[in-house]
């Protein structure tokens, strides 16, 4: 008999509007641990719109996120705990210009968590090492290319013990040949068993890495499957079109 999943993130008939413009209609998913989770589709379908909502970042205006079977949405919620346990990398690295690297992935952990400032240092450094950052502790942000930067914000973020990332297209604002190695950083992530809700448009490396997609498009999830069946049998029209855009020695 198999091991019942745990399950971390439930997301109920999510909704989300900018006055009369509702990005997002009905998300509704669930996230188990150790889960990689990918969301894909066009432009403005409203993917980074629900990660934004799952990290609170965008006030949901319907809808319901449970985390361990209870609705962060709810009035006497905890949202700071909330927040500390689910960890966002963004397009953009924002990283302290002012620090170098070692300080940037340990300042939260001080500030935030209360960790001494040894144990910040080596959880830190572990996870540098890990994205292949251990060599450059020293420098400063402005010394460093976008991916490097984009791997110290990972293990930024990894380093403070999350039981969830959240990957918003991490690699769309890097240059190429910079984004292999931010996807490898990724890869040892996911190996670790980390469990991870991901917007992406690297569509063989969602197909290679995850074990849920998500089409979203208009609002709505339109189509969501085990990769195999979304990037070789698409059934619904606007997933098969979308992905036909993409050549197919990509995929």
């Amino acid at each position: 008999m198999s091991e019942a999943k745990e399950q971390i993130l439930n997301l109920k008939h999510l909704k989300k509007s900018y006055g009369n413009h509702q990005v997002l209609r009905d998300i509704s998913f669930n996230v188990n641990k150790g889960e990689i989770v990918t969301i894909i589709g066009p432009s403005g379908g409203g993917k980074s719109t629900t990660l934004r909502c799952i990290n609170l970042l965008e006030e949901p205006t319907g809808g319901e996120i449970d985390f361990h079977g209870k609705n962060i949405l709810a009035p006497n919620f905890n949202r700071n705990i909330y927040r500390a346990k689910v960890g966002m990398v963004f397009q953009q690295f924002n990283l302290f210009e002012n620090k170098n690297v070692l300080e940037n992935c340990m300042v939260g952990q001080e500030l935030v968590l209360k960790r001494s400032k040894k144990g910040a240092h080596d959880i830190a450094l572990t996870n540098l090492k890990t994205v292949g950052m251990g060599a450059y502790i020293n420098a400063k942000p402005q010394q460093l290319s976008g991916g490097q930067q984009q791997r110290v914000a990972i293990a930024r973020t990894v380093s403070m013990n999350p039981e969830v990332l959240l990957f918003d297209e991490p690699t769309s604002a890097l240059d190429p040949e910079m984004v292999g190695d931010v996807l490898d950083a990724m890869k040892k992530l996911a190996k670790a068993g980390f469990t991870m809700i991901m917007v992406t448009h690297e569509m063989a490396f969602a197909r290679d890495i995850s074990d849920e997609i998500l089409f979203i498009n208009d609002g709505v999830i339109a189509e969501e499957g085990a990769p195999e069946q979304i990037f070789n049998h698409p059934k619904e029209k606007v997933t098969q079109k979308f992905l036909h855009n993409f050549k197919r020695n990509e995929l």
